[in-house]
């Protein structure tokens, strides 16, 4: 033999000598070794089809031992029950609305359409698609959506049968009480079944009830764009309600509402060129149940949204019924504040006559600073004429009201001006009018309130909140980092929604969006000294076989106490000497901030006492529509901000509320006002290129001179709440201490 051939011989050897048991080949007994010898291809394939076996097995077994219950009968069916904080019956609701109407009453397209966007199969399935509820699992699996796949026939058996319960329990019985159904039942029962007994919103079950409140007509007049907006709305009828859906819910129905005409067309029931015809009709403006006049219908709305935001507790599942549900609304407070609305708004409003008079909103939450409460609210003037409560719209900018969260971020991050000098209510800024901000990459040079120019340039930080100076804030909020800024805001309550300007320099303004009940949060978190307060509407609500347990309203240091309490003092300026001394009284210490937005579409007043934080605001919104129009005219004046009439309504109301209340002031013993500072005017854009040319600085009150660097200016956040008069300036020097005064009692 060669040397070549020994040496082929000897690799072909080394081939096939046996490798340690760890690698999992065959050892010298020719056997498998190690893990490999588990998990063969036969043992994997044999151990799957023998769990398919298992499942079709107990598929099997389900199917004999579920029986076919009885349907839920509309006779058990309660009411919910509203209460008052005192126990006391706010209101009953629940009532089924619900008319049955046989399948030939419903237009063939409109049967289509709903066919068409929930179970295109729905005439070939045997009422359950085993397919789709694969495809659902593995678009929940990969993160690309949630779980579907239900049949029309499952939806049904679900409404009928069943209840909205999301466990695997109640799923099982629904696929095999679906497979009975579908073949005992003809498939235009099952879809008349599914029609009658699905929840719309606005109260109705069934297309009928439907059809009425969406469109004002009976089912066998509707048209097929109707239907198809109807069948949009079925999936999420709280959040489609095309009146009271926010741009999101509108852009996601009309996509729904699409998909329905789409997909008939791919059906081959619905020719094309009549599908570009067709365009979405709007709904009718929802009408109050009866019972749900003035403002319990936007009680009761704010109540359900609450149990829906936190127990993921469905419509459809309240309307059921059967609920105890007491809410933190005291009566009187109540009482009390619609009585402000009506005679420091409504009855100077002619609705009728004057234009601007009849696009007025006013929106309202008052809270219990110690508890988070929510213990009165104004939604509007009645559902009948306004669905959607002004108190939760999220469309219009809090403006000028967000100014102080400016303030406590520059606080709570020790943040310092462009000139390097510690940011406190003592530290000093220069008030142009239109004064470019200095380390932005944003350009942002805003104009004052009638382009007034503060100071002499400089004024403190006090002295600009008091007046609310956008250049100063403007400045201000470029020092401290909006990002910063931001990541405070929403530690204090206030949400993250679309369009938040987070890099730029104008959401010191406000131009984000909010409603009345974070701002009361935020504020509510100020006056408990930086503790987290979550306003919260509902106290309890309990069923037969449940219980919801609100969450808890008063929660850590979202601030330090010192941040809190600092902005806290500063807004007590604004109120004694500020654009909120309109509500300076004797009665109470208050602290708060004004605020109003570019083209006075909305004017805010927040406010608080240590007892009570109030949001009052204004909207201006064109009659039928959503379009933002301004308030400026309003009841024949001109300008309507937040010194006006959202200030009148909060004083009128607050006195009410508090009399008979030993009314204490704050307790302010950490907050720090700062050291007085030189200005450092080299630091400081040439004013000569920001102002216009002869316009004078504006006339500003004492609190707004800038002080003598070399003495320490008075403090013009002292309280003066034992001033007889509170239509003259005190002296702030002689202000009681705080922690020292005795309480007050509102007669």
């Amino acid at each position: 033999m060669g040397r070549a051939e020994a040496r082929k011989a000897q690799q072909r050897s080394a081939r096939r000598a046996p490798r340690g048991s760890a690698t999992g080949e065959k050892g010298r007994s020719g056997k498998r070794t190690g893990i490999r010898r588990f998990f063969t291809w036969k043992k994997i394939l044999g151990t799957l089809f023998g769990l398919i076996l298992l499942g079709m097995g107990a598929l099997v077994a389900l199917y004999f031992y579920v029986d076919e219950p009885d349907p839920n009968a509309d006779a058990i069916k309660q009411s919910n029950v509203y209460k008052y904080a005192d126990g006391s019956i706010m209101a009953r609701d629940g009532k089924m609305n619900r008319e049955i109407v046989p399948i030939g009453r419903v237009p063939k397209e409109v049967q289509t359409g709903f066919i068409a966007i929930e179970n295109k199969s729905f005439y070939q399935d045997k009422g359950v698609d085993f397919l789709g509820i694969a495809r659902g699992l593995f678009n929940t699996a990969t993160g690309k959506g949630k779980a579907g796949g239900s049949t029309i026939t499952q939806q049904y058996v679900k409404n009928f049968y069943l209840n909205q319960d999301q466990t695997p329990t109640r799923k099982l019985k629904e696929l095999v009480i679906s497979l009975k159904v579908d073949q005992r039942m003809e498939k235009p029962d099952i879809l008349a079944g599914y029609l009658n007994t699905s929840y719309f919103g606005r109260g109705a079950y069934g297309i009928q009830a439907a059809a009425q409140a969406y469109y004002g007509v009976d089912v066998d007049k509707l048209t097929l764009e109707q239907g198809a907006y109807l069948a949009a709305v079925l999936q999420a009828p709280s959040d489609y309600d095309w009146a009271t859906a926010g741009p999101n819910g509108k852009r996601l129905v009309m996509v729904r509402f699409n998909g329905v005409l789409d997909n008939m067309v791919e059906m081959g029931a619905l020719d094309p060129a009549k599908r570009k015809e067709l365009k979405f009709q709007e709904p009718i403006k929802p009408k109050a149940a009866p019972g749900m006049e003035g403002q319990k219908g936007y009680l009761k709305q704010a109540a359900d949204a609450e149990l829906r935001r936190q127990t993921g507790m469905t419509a459809q599942m309240l309307q059921a019924g059967g609920w105890e549900i007491t809410l933190n609304i005291d009566p009187k407070k109540q009482a009390a504040l619609e009585k402000a609305v009506q005679d420091e708004l409504e009855a100077k409003l002619d609705r009728k006559d004057r234009p601007v008079d009849a696009a007025v909103q006013a929106g309202a939450t008052s809270v219990d600073p110690k508890t988070g409460a929510i213990v009165a609210m104004y939604g509007g003037t009645g559902l009948s004429d306004h669905w959607s409560s002004n108190a939760l719209r999220q469309d219009f900018q809090p403006g000028s009201t967000f100014k102080p969260i400016v303030l406590a971020s520059a606080l709570e991050n020790k943040s310092t001006t462009h000139d390097k000098k510690p940011i406190t209510p003592n530290a000093l800024y220069d008030g142009t009018s239109k004064r470019p901000v200095v380390g932005s990459d944003t350009p942002f040079a805003p104009q004052n309130q009638d382009n007034q120019n503060y100071g002499d340039p400089y004024l403190t930080v006090q002295a600009a909140t008091n007046s609310s100076v956008n250049s100063v804030y403007a400045q201000m909020i470029v020092d401290v980092g909006p990002p910063a800024v931001k990541k405070t805001a929403l530690a204090l309550g206030m949400k993250d929604r679309d369009g938040w300007p987070e890099d730029k320099p104008a959401m010191s303004l406000g131009t984000m969006s909010a409603n009345t009940v974070e701002m009361a949060g935020v504020y509510a978190t100020f006056d408990n000294h930086g503790k987290k307060i979550t306003p919260t509407m509902i106290k309890s609500a309990k069923h037969a076989d449940r219980e919801f347990k609100p969450v808890e309203s008063v929660g850590g240091q979202a601030i330090t106490r010192e941040t809190a309490d600092t902005v806290t003092k500063v807004l007590t300026g604004v109120v004694q000497d500020g654009s909120g001394k309109a509500v300076r009284s004797s009665a109470y210490e208050a602290a708060g901030k004004t605020g109003t937005t570019e083209s006075n579409v909305a004017a805010w007043f927040t406010a608080y006492t240590p007892e009570l934080v109030t949001v009052v605001a204004m909207f201006g919104e064109e009659p039928g529509t959503a379009k933002q129009t301004t308030l400026t005219g309003t009841a024949g004046g001109g300008r309507a901000g937040g010194s006006s009439f959202p200030a009148e309504i909060w004083k009128a109301y607050t006195l009410a509320a508090l009399k008979g209340v030993d009314t204490a002031e704050f307790d302010l013993s950490e907050a720090k006002m700062g050291a007085s500072q030189a200005p450092s005017r080299s630091s400081s854009p040439s004013s000569s290129s920001s102002s216009s040319a002869g316009t004078p600085s504006a006339p500003v009150s004492p609190s707004q001179n800038t002080p003598d660097p070399g003495k320490s200016s008075p403090n013009p956040t002292k309280s003066v709440t034992k001033s007889p008069d509170p239509t003259k300036s005190p002296d702030p020097t002689k202000s009681p201490d705080p922690t020292k005064s005795p309480p007050i009692t509102i007669p």
